[in-house]
């Protein structure tokens, strides 16, 4: 859903200032956020927060807002977009299973407009849309450890980061943060990365298994 929206929004305008605070789209969340009755007090987390649209929706809730986004270009629009909102803390960093310095690798048409092709950025060299021999270096942090050193559990986390969800939602389970997780929501890309698929299916089947009904693999 995310990429969609934001190509054909691109397509539409110019220039990140017109950004478009509504879409259609985005309505089923919205829906969830309101019966979630996210507010202010309440922490809500996005992990590859791309230039805002699910962000925008969070920070309206009056909730303490943690957006993460390493592509510097998708980047600069959040920080244009979410300026408004002083319950946002925006990071341009990428979530990851520990601290340390990545290669983000862009898509092979970002150096025609590096804000449209910045959702399809990703950490695994072996994306079939990226360049890589085109990226830029970025900051991780450790999501579980930077979770449980709020002391207070976070309402609901969004997570789209291009194809290493899997490892991170492990270590979430494993480290104990998913426990302050009341609802975890990501996006998967074994259908679009074959790579995947054994992973995430070792994953579904770890969920179900343990019966963690907190989260999501398919929340759009």
């Amino acid at each position: 859903m995310t990429k969609r929206w934001l190509a054909k929004l691109v397509s539409t305008f110019s220039t990140p200032s017109r950004l478009p605070k509504e879409k259609e789209d985005f309505q089923p969340f919205k829906e969830f956020i309101k019966s979630q009755r996210l507010k202010p007090g309440d922490i809500a987390i996005d992990c590859g927060a791309g230039v805002g649209e699910i962000t925008e929706v969070m920070a309206m809730s009056g909730a303490q807002v943690f957006a993460f986004e390493p592509n510097p270009y998708a980047y600069q629009v959040l920080c244009e977009r979410l300026a408004q909102y002083p319950n946002v803390q925006l990071i341009n960093k990428g979530v990851h299973t520990h601290n340390g310095a990545s290669r983000l690798y862009l898509h092979k048409q970002a150096a025609e407009d590096p804000v449209k092709w910045s959702t399809a950025s990703s950490l695994l060299v072996f994306k079939r849309n990226i360049n890589p021999q085109n990226f830029v270096e970025i900051e991780l942090i450790d999501l579980a450890q930077f979770i449980l050193h709020l002391q207070q559990d976070v309402k609901v986390l969004k997570m789209d980061v291009e194809g290493i969800e899997c490892p991170i939602v492990n270590h979430l389970i494993d480290s104990g943060a998913i426990q302050h997780i009341r609802h975890l929501l990501v996006e998967t890309h074994d259908q679009r990365i074959p790579e995947l698929k054994e992973e995430t299916d070792a994953l579904r089947l770890r969920i179900q298994r343990e019966r963690r009904h907190n989260i999501n693999l398919d929340w759009y």
